[in-house]
Formats: structure tokens, C-alpha cells, sequence
């Protein structure tokens, strides 16, 4: 009698102290993952001092297809597709090195060279981050600002390089 009573005790104990597996809603997930999507809006609430090229700086680089495809890259960012990083580093690096290697005589100097530098390592950045599950909306949005302000900085670079050549300054 004790054998049978000390048996049911074992199973009602076994049975009542396995966890009870709750299952998540699909619903509740994909809820979670649309609040952490980067959109447009959250994109243009940033703060920062945008600088675009003068028409100047415009000419020279109208003929720069691989800054064109760069500035097309970063009309992608702006509006929340990251589309562009996924399994395509290779394109990343043979876009960069196109990019110092074509660069037109005027703007071939080690400023600008440096900018496009910080330019290439900012979009690395913002790749590792975007393809990340863990990364949150604050330090996505916070990679995404310093990337569209390194962009600003190469085109605030150029302009004041195209700037300085068209001035003729008499040295004595």
C-alpha cells in the first residue's frame, strides 16, 4: 500500500512540476519586429546639418558614376531599405575602390580622400548594425545619423575644395 501510494504521489509530483510551455502568439512577434523597423519618418527626424553639393561641385562629379551610385545608396537609407547590405560586401569594397580610383583630378587631394575613407567605414558600420537581430531602434537610428553625416562631409568638403581652386589669390 505504501509502494502504490508513494508511486501516485511520484507521478502526481512529476506531472504538476513540468513547466508549462506557453506559446508565443505570431501576431505578437511580428508587432515587435514592425515597431523596431526603421522607416522614412524616423529617418528624417534626425538632427543634422545637411550640406549638398554646389553647382560647382555638380559639374565636376556629374560624369562620377560610382558617386552617383553612392548617393543613390544613400537615397535608399533615407527612406529605410537596407536592402543593399545583405550579402553584398564584395560590391561594398569594389564600389570604394572605384571610387578613389575615378575620382576626378579636381577633388583628388588627401581631405577628400579622408572623407570618402570615413564615408566607407560609417557604411560598414550601419551594415553590421542593420543586419543585426540585437540592434535596437535608438543605436540604428544613431549609426544611420553618423553615416548620412559623414556623407554631408564629403560633400562640404568638396565644395569648399572646388571653393578654393576658383579662388585667384596674387601671392606677392
Amino acid at each position: 500500500m505504501n509502494a502504490k501510494f508513494l508511486g501516485i504521489l511520484c507521478l502526481l509530483i512529476i506531472c504538476f512540476s513540468c513547466k508549462n510551455i506557453q506559446e508565443e502568439n505570431p501576431e505578437d512577434i511580428v508587432e515587435e519586429k514592425q515597431s523596431e523597423a526603421i522607416t522614412e519618418s524616423d529617418i528624417s527626424k534626425l538632427k543634422f546639418i545637411e550640406f549638398v553639393p554646389s553647382q560647382e561641385t555638380e559639374k565636376i562629379t556629374e560624369n562620377w558614376l560610382e558617386y552617383i551610385q553612392l548617393k543613390e545608396q544613400v537615397s535608399l537609407i533615407k527612406k529605410g531599405d537596407f536592402s543593399y547590405f545583405n550579402d553584398n560586401k564584395e560590391a561594398i569594397d569594389e564600389l570604394f575602390k572605384s571610387i578613389t580610383k575615378t575620382i576626378p583630378e579636381e577633388l583628388n587631394n588627401s581631405s577628400i580622400l579622408a572623407r570618402i575613407k570615413t564615408v566607407e567605414t560609417k557604411l560598414y558600420k550601419l551594415g553590421s548594425f542593420a543586419n543585426l537581430e540585437t540592434t535596437s531602434k535608438k543605436e540604428l537610428l544613431s549609426t544611420i545619423k553618423e553615416f548620412l553625416m559623414s556623407i554631408t562631409n564629403l560633400d562640404l568638403q568638396m565644395n569648399k575644395t572646388i571653393e578654393l581652386e576658383s579662388q585667384n589669390i596674387e601671392k606677392p
